[in-house]
């Protein structure tokens, strides 16, 4: 019993090093015609795991570039997917773009 003690007590006291990088991206809150109006970079989260680039394009103004936005976002899910909505009777798709390594939404 003596020995589990005198173990845990030098686990215990055991210097711990961890690292926990948090991931940077590009961030934009909205661009038009391909210009960001107010771009920078953002430090994720712990629990961010990805950059994102969103993208709505109206595939009938074909000299339109749409809007777009930038950033960081907690999960994986809806990335590298495009979907397609309407608006007052206008078709648009919205693409979202993820990666996962330091600003690589640019």
């Amino acid at each position: 019993m003596l020995f589990i003690t005198v173990s845990f007590r030098a686990l215990v006291n055991a210097p711990v090093s961890v690292s926990a990088e948090s991931l940077v991206c590009n961030k934009c809150s909205f661009s038009l015609l391909g210009v960001c109006l107010n771009s920078g970079t953002v430090t994720c989260s712990a629990n961010s795991s990805v950059c994102y680039t969103g993208k709505a394009v109206f595939p009938s103004l074909t000299s339109f570039s749409g809007f777009s936005n930038q950033g960081c976002q907690d999960t994986i899910l809806g990335c590298n997917a495009t979907t397609s909505a309407s608006l007052l009777g206008v078709t648009y798709n919205t693409t979202i773009s993820c990666c996962s390594s330091e600003k690589c939404n640019p």
